[in-house]
């Protein structure tokens, strides 16, 4: 780590990190060649680099996995969120490797650079994340010239320039632009994804897609429902033209705030229903503004597989996995509006729960079953409220 103003590219570096600071990481760049800038945030776990590249919660973000051996089992065409990825770029520790794995389509760098997203090897990943600790999650950007050629100072300026995910609104960008009916079942091994099972005395759930992951509709569809799945911005009367027997509200990017001006109200309108409403992580943040509570920028977020939830019911202690860099305030939540999780980490809310009506959410990602199945008794919760 170095200024910005002070140091030439070291021998042999194609790639580079400036932070808004002035501070410049040299590294060895892999993927794509070009330039992205963004927020810089940390994920610790050791698996799932593929799910959590295409997790469109992480529009306008790069990742610096703590792990180091990112890569190492290449890449495919069935570990996917969504149809491409989401976060800009990746630091590693080391480079990938040739992929060791029977299931690998391709490399990871070759995965990288036909979907346009810029890596970064050779950091120090574990200095960088406890800069992150202690400073929160900075503006970046992340750069791979194969000459070694950069302009250090225009990419810091436009590191400062960037506005920061505070105040923005990327669930529209993330969301799917017209209607759809999910269809996809679970993955098996030997045989990948199958159909979703269908007919008659399945609940049907309208999903609202603020920028949702797969595995979400594929274990409401395994916990007994059919899904139909609407963009972001869709109304009330929009929803309800579906016939709904309960609503979802899905994971996503950006600020929740912003996201509410046009999601809160419609959010709003469904609770009047009375009709079961579940939501997950960017849906958790919604539900919790259209009842009354505020949402704010976390300093460093949580990303990873490992996070200890704890269920306020019964003292039971979910292995979960999250993503979110915005959080549900605990203090001034309404009467009706009861606290079901909170983070062993550090004491953050993870979950509510309505008393006056069945409407609940999670901060964390059940669908993701780093547990594994700790968590599936909420899709489970969700569609017995339907039946």
């Amino acid at each position: 780590m170095a200024d910005a103003k002070a140091t030439p590219a070291p021998n042999g570096a194609t790639g580079l990190l400036v932070l808004a600071d002035g501070t410049v990481i040299w590294g060895r760049g892999f993927g794509a060649e070009g330039e992205a800038v963004g927020e810089i945030c940390f994920n610790t776990a050791m698996t799932g680099y593929q799910e959590v590249m295409t997790d469109p919660s992480y529009a306008s973000q790069i990742i610096n996995f703590t792990f180091p051996h990112i890569g190492n089992v290449g890449a495919n065409h069935e570990d996917l969120e969504a149809d491409n990825p989401w976060a800009l770029g990746c630091i590693l520790r080391n480079a990938p490797t040739r992929p060791s794995s029977f299931r690998a389509a391709l490399g990871f760098d070759e995965w990288m650079r036909s979907n346009g997203r810029i890596g970064l090897a050779g950091v120090d990943t574990r200095a960088l994340t406890r800069r992150i600790r202690i400073a929160g999650a900075p503006n970046g950007v992340i750069a791979h010239n194969a000459k070694g050629e950069f302009d250090v100072e225009a990419l810091l300026a436009k590191a400062r320039a960037w506005p920061g995910l505070e105040g923005m609104d990327l669930a529209k960008e993330a969301s799917c632009r017209q209607m759809y009916r999910w269809t996809g079942g679970r993955w098996r091994l030997g045989t990948g994804y199958g159909e979703s099972a269908a007919g008659e005395g399945r609940p049907h759930v309208v999903a609202v897609d603020y920028g949702s992951k797969r595995n979400i509709f594929r274990n409401l569809a395994d916990a007994g429902a059919d899904v139909t799945v609407l963009p972001a911005t869709a109304t009330f009367e929009e929803v309800m033209a579906h016939r709904p027997d309960g609503f979802f509200l899905s994971n996503g990017p950006g600020d929740p705030a912003a996201t509410g001006v046009y999601a809160v109200p419609v959010i709003r309108q469904m609770l009047e229903t009375g009709k079961p409403l579940f939501g997950i992580c960017l849906g958790h943040q919604l539900l919790g503004l259209a009842v009354g509570a505020r949402t704010v920028k976390m300093h460093q977020g949580h990303r990873g597989a490992n996070h200890p939830v704890k269920r306020l019911a019964d003292g039971r202690v979910e292995i979960t996995s999250m993503n979110h860099g915005f959080a549900v305030e605990r203090e001034g939540m309404p009467d009706h509006v009861r606290e079901t999780h909170v983070s062993l980490f550090d004491g953050s809310n993870c979950g509510i729960e309505l008393t006056d009506r069945p409407a609940f959410s999670v901060q964390y990602h059940p669908e993701a079953s780093p547990g594994p199945m700790d968590s599936f008794y909420l899709f489970e919760k969700f569609v017995g409220a339907m039946k």
